[in-house]
C-alpha cells in the first residue's frame, strides 16, 4: 500500500494510491497528508489517483473522510471522481445520511414554575379528554337503549363470560381471605368483653354493606380494567381503532360499550358472591376459635343485616362496574402507538380505576351519612 503526491499544479495537489489497502497492514500515515496540505499555501483542490489501487477495504474510506475533514477546515474543495466506484458510493451513502441533532442536545433544566405550568396544562387536557369519553360512553347507552347501536353481540356474550364466571375462583378467594381476617381482628376485641356472638355483625356488615364490593370492584381493576386497556390499546397499535372510524363504525359502540354493559351487569352479581364468601369465611373463625356453631351466626347475621345494607352494597358494586370500565377503555383509547405504550396504558387504567373506587366509596359513604341510611 502506497501513497505519493505530485508536485501542486494550478493550485491542483493529486494523490497516487497503489497497492492494497487492508486493515491491520502497515498504512500511510495521516500526518503526511496533513503536512503536505499546510506546506503548499495555494492548494484549492485535492484529487485522487487509484488507477493502479488493487484491492480496498474500510481504511481507505477512514482515511478519505479525514482528508475530508482536513479539506472543509481549510476551505479545499475534494474531488472523489479519481477513486474506485465503491468507494464513491460508500461515502455517497455516508454523506446522505443526516446528522441526528437532537442527539447532541443538552437538556436544559427547567424551572418549578415551568414543571407546575407544563402539568396544569397535562391535567386540564386529561379532564377535558376524560369528559369527551364519558359523554361518548353516555351517547352510546341511550343508543343502545333505542336499539340503535352497532356492536357484536357474540363481543357482549363473550365479555359476560370473562367479567363474570371466569372471575369466580379470585373473587371467592379474596372474600374468604377479607371475611377470615375481619373475624379474626374483631374476634380478639370482642372476646375481652363476652361478646363473641357480634362477630356475625361485625363481618356482615362490613362484608355487605361495603367491602365485598369494594375487594370484588379492586379485584375486577387489577383483572378486567387492565384487560380492557390490553386490548383496545394493542388495537390502537395495530391501527384496528383508525379502520373502524375509516368504515364509520363508532369505537365507543363497537368497543367500549359492551364492555361497560358486561360489567355493569356482572358487577353486582359478583358482590352478591363475594358477600356471600366473605360471611362464610367469618363462620370459620367463629366456630374454629370462638365455639359458634353455624346456625347461631347464621341467625346472627341475619338479625344484623338489613335490606338497605344489601342495596347500598348493590349500588356500590354498579358505581364501581362503571368506573373500572370506563378507565380501562379510556386509557386503551389514549394509548400510543408503541408496545411500551400499551403497558403503561394498562397500568394507568389499574391505578385509575382503584383512586376511582376509593374516592367513590367515600362519596356514597358520606352521603349515606347524610341522607340516614
Amino acid at each position: 500500500m502506497k501513497m505519493s503526491f505530485n508536485e501542486p499544479i494550478e493550485g491542483v495537489l493529486l494523490i497516487h494510491l497503489s497497492g492494497e489497502w487492508r486493515i491491520g497492514g502497515d498504512l500511510p500515515s495521516f500526518k503526511e497528508i496533513q503536512n503536505q496540505l499546510m506546506s503548499e499555501i495555494d492548494i484549492r483542490k485535492v484529487a485522487f489517483d487509484a488507477k493502479d489501487l488493487a484491492q480496498w477495504d474500510s481504511s481507505l474510506l477512514i482515511l478519505i473522510k479525514k482528508i475530508k475533514a482536513l479539506c472543509s477546515e481549510n476551505s479545499i474543495f475534494l474531488d472523489h471522481e479519481g477513486l474506485p466506484k465503491g468507494a464513491k458510493r460508500l461515502l455517497e451513502l455516508a454523506a446522505a445520511v443526516p446528522e441526528n441533532i437532537d442527539a447532541k442536545k443538552v437538556k436544559e433544566h427547567e424551572t418549578f414554575l415551568f414543571l407546575v405550568g407544563a402539568e396544569t396544562i397535562h391535567f386540564f387536557r386529561s379532564a377535558k379528554e376524560m369528559i369527551a369519553f364519558i359523554g361518548g360512553a353516555f351517547l352510546a347507552f341511550i343508543r343502545f337503549f333505542r336499539g340503535k347501536a352497532r356492536y357484536r353481540r357474540s363481543d357482549l356474550t363473550i365479555t359476560i363470560q370473562e367479567c363474570g364466571a371466569q372471575a369466580l375462583p379470585i373473587v371467592s378467594l379474596i372474600s374468604i381471605l377479607v371475611g377470615l381476617i375481619f373475624a379474626f381482628v374483631g374476634a380478639i376485641q370482642l372476646k375481652m368483653f363476652g361478646a363473641q356472638i357480634y362477630i356475625a355483625n361485625l363481618v356482615g356488615i362490613a362484608m355487605v354493606r361495603v367491602m365485598g364490593a369494594v375487594m370484588t370492584g379492586i379485584i375486577m381493576a387489577g383483572r378486567t380494567g387492565a384487560a380492557f386497556a390490553a386490548q383496545i390499546g394493542a388495537m390502537e397499535v395495530n391501527e384496528e381503532i383508525d379502520a373502524l372510524k375509516t368504515l364509520g363504525i363508532s369505537p365507543m359502540e363497537y368497543l367500549v360499550l359492551p364492555r361497560m354493559l358486561a360489567l355493569v351487569l356482572m358487577m353486582p352479581l359478583l358482590c352478591l358472591y363475594a358477600d356471600l364468601m366473605g360471611i362464610l369465611g367469618g363462620s370459620i373463625v367463629a366456630g374454629g376459635m370462638l365455639n359458634i356453631n353455624m346456625f347461631q351466626y347464621y341467625i346472627q347475621t341475619k338479625s344484623a343485616v338489613s335490606l338497605n345494607d344489601l342495596w347500598i352494597g348493590l349500588f356500590h358494586s354498579v358505581v364501581f362496574g362503571v368506573l373500572v370500565a370506563l378507565a380501562g377503555c379510556l386509557r386503551g383509547m389514549q394509548c400510543g402507538r408503541s408496545a411500551s405504550d400499551v403497558g403503561d396504558a394498562t397500568t394507568s387504567a389499574v391505578v385509575t380505576s382503584i383512586v376511582s373506587i376509593i374516592v367513590a366509596t367515600a362519596i356514597i359513604t358520606i352521603m349515606c351519612n347524610v341522607i340516614g341510611i
